[in-house]
């Protein structure tokens, strides 16, 4: 009886597959077209091979960057910095979201537990989501009722615990307490999840199940239970350091840069600084889920790569706009054009600041692009990138898409922190506006001269060349 029930079944799935198409290999039908459209405030970057390293004398005689033949595949670049008014949106955007959580918990605790300001299920329960601990899906349609407007008189107001304390206000204005503002966000860990001893293996446990190497689990499973093993949760404090203006530079006087440089108009675009790379990282995994949000919400619409911190080397071969083995972004072995304007702010001559049109930071896309359409890849602020600095890197790194990597712990040794930045800034000399020339500063540091940009992975070959078999690559 048990064989016939077999028979049966295979019969029918056979019969279902014969009736779809007409016998040939065709693919799965209904698949929706994809076209990656250009990212706002970004440029193509195309595939390509370069020398990555030294394309002049190495002045100091670090032989940090020997020369080294490299490929990389196409990808989106921010054609200039993050500015402030970029990264507000980031920071009003956890704002909101821990006002909504607050104004929704109250109310469930309370009397009304309609909770608006929660999505909720068909039975009218909240959504919830999280690892260790359960969080809601937040409502972003509802109001939020900062004056506590619509509260029963003597009842307090939640969202006072966002401001700063009657004791710590200056001036008896009532201030957002920027110590609250913290980003709780999920990431995969991919290298760990591709670890030998954590691959699930062609062995089977006594109930049919596939197991690991020797009929183990993989290390990571057998700790958490699941391939949550390989989920990570950070959070993190995400307004920017503003005291770094101060805290950089030793008899200085920098404070109305510490007062205004972020929240004031006048620098909304102004790249962002004081922001650690741990910070630009968290950065980018919101902006990802802020456009997938989106796309999730039209029908018919997939979602995209993530948006992340460069490669030393994607942020190489994007700064040398297709130029091989000159020294600066523009191509010219001199930081000046031919009618002896500087291209980039950063520290000129022996220290006239203001001879390139900027004591500080400055304005950005204010200098010409290079010939990839991308602005101030030198000078202005220096940049984070997802690379780990070491000495050797080139020397070990595979030369399609190098990368070195390394996710650091809070405990970990200082050595292990060290980051790559690249680009120069403008307190810099020269030098350093090098694109080949390496630099690094710990991740949980925040510099007033270093801001970053995002990049994102081209769904495809190459932009307008993604063939649909790959024998037209011949015709």
């Amino acid at each position: 009886m048990k064989r016939l029930l077999l028979f049966v079944l295979v019969a029918i799935i056979a019969t279902s597959c014969s009736n779809s198409g007409n016998g040939e290999l065709t693919g799965v039908p209904d698949r929706p077209n994809f076209y990656q459209p250009d990212p706002y405030g970004m440029v193509f970057i195309p595939l390509g091979s370069f020398t990555m390293g030294g394309g002049d004398q190495d002045v100091p005689y670090a032989q940090l960057a020997g020369p080294k033949v490299v490929s990389v595949t196409s990808f989106y670049m921010d054609e200039t910095e993050i500015t402030n008014n970029e990264y507000r949106q980031f920071v009003y955007w956890v704002r909101d979201s821990l006002a909504h959580t607050m104004l929704g918990r109250a109310k469930l605790a309370g009397s009304d537990s309609r909770a608006e300001h929660f999505v909720t299920n068909r039975d009218g329960e909240p959504i919830q989501y999280g690892l260790n601990q359960k969080y809601y899906k937040i409502n972003w349609r509802e109001d939020i009722d900062w004056a506590g407007r619509d509260l029963e008189e003597g009842n307090p107001n939640p969202l006072d615990s966002m401001y700063f304390p009657e004791e710590e206000r200056f001036f008896r204005r009532k201030q957002l307490d920027t110590r609250k503002l913290f980003y709780r966000y999920y990431w995969i860990d991919m290298p760990r999840a591709a670890k030998i001893a954590n691959r699930w293996q062609n062995s089977y446990d006594e109930n049919g199940l596939m197991t690991g190497k020797d009929g183990q689990y993989p290390e990571e499973i057998q700790k958490e239970g699941n391939r949550r093993a390989f989920v990570k949760e950070d959070v993190i404090n995400v307004y920017p350091d503003t005291l770094a203006w101060i805290s950089d530079f030793t008899y200085s006087y920098n404070e109305p840069m510490t007062k205004t440089y972020f929240w004031h108009p006048a620098y909304d675009n102004y790249p962002v600084v004081g922001i650690d790379w741990k910070q630009a990282g968290a950065f980018s995994v919101w902006r990802t889920e802020y456009m997938n949000s989106y796309l999730s919400s039209k029908k018919g619409e997939t979602l995209i790569n993530d948006f992340r911190l460069p490669t030393e080397t994607e942020w190489e071969w994007a700064a040398r706009g297709g130029y091989e083995l000159n020294p600066y972004p523009w191509g010219g072995p001199y930081p000046r054009n031919q009618n002896g304007c500087f291209l980039a702010n950063f520290k000129t001559n022996r220290g006239n600041y203001s001879a390139d049109g900027g004591i500080h930071t400055v304005v950005v896309g204010h200098y010409p692009p290079n010939d990839f359409g991308l602005y101030d890849m030198s000078g202005n602020v220096a940049e984070w990138t997802e690379s780990a600095f070491d000495e050797v890197t080139y020397s070990i790194v595979w030369d399609l898409n190098p990368s070195f990597t390394y996710n650091a712990k809070h405990d970990d040794p200082a050595v292990l922190k060290r980051k790559v930045v690249r680009g120069g800034s403008w307190k810099d000399i020269s030098y350093f506006l090098q694109v080949s020339s390496r630099s690094y500063e710990y991740q949980d540091s925040a510099k007033s001269w270093i801001g970053f940009r995002c990049v994102q992975s081209y769904l495809g070959r190459n932009k307008n060349d993604s063939p649909s078999k790959s024998s037209e690559v011949y015709k």
